[in-house]
């Protein structure tokens, strides 16, 4: 790659900002809902770029996602960064006790949900929760 493509691609992605975030699409007002009545099922992933909690979630949810491309082929992934949103209209209706916390969401039913769990056999679990719901 010559540099001046290597420096365009930087750009883009400098400006595609928050939008791009690992493990899912970064959260904004209105985005769930409309996942929601778009069918979808959404697994929501509240976290700080400060808590090893969160980094440990998010490094085991990317190798399941890396492991199972019918994961990200099939489930919304939205990252909520609890900083910006732990004080949101859907944190309080979702009742989100704490950054690290992990939820299932189909239609308006709650499928599962994780609070600072970081085994791989339970991320795994709540993904196939998700999974199975998006397939059904």
């Amino acid at each position: 790659m010559d540099r001046r493509t290597f420096v365009a691609s930087l750009t883009a992605l400098a400006a595609a900002g928050p939008a791009l975030a690992a493990n899912g699409t970064a959260y904004r007002e209105g985005l769930v809902a409309k996942e929601l009545a778009a069918g979808k099922t959404v697994f929501l992933d509240f976290y700080t770029d400060w808590c090893s909690t969160c980094r440990a979630q998010g490094a085991k949810i990317k190798t399941l996602m890396d492991s199972n491309p019918a994961y990200e082929a099939n489930v919304t992934f939205i990252k909520v960064d609890w900083d910006q949103h732990s004080n949101s209209e859907l944190a309080r209706r979702l009742n989100i006790p704490r950054r690290s916390t992990l939820v299932v969401l189909r239609g308006n039913r709650e499928l599962g949900r994780i609070v600072a769990g970081t085994r791989t056999n339970e991320i795994k679990a709540l993904m196939d929760t998700a999974l199975a719901a998006a397939t059904a």
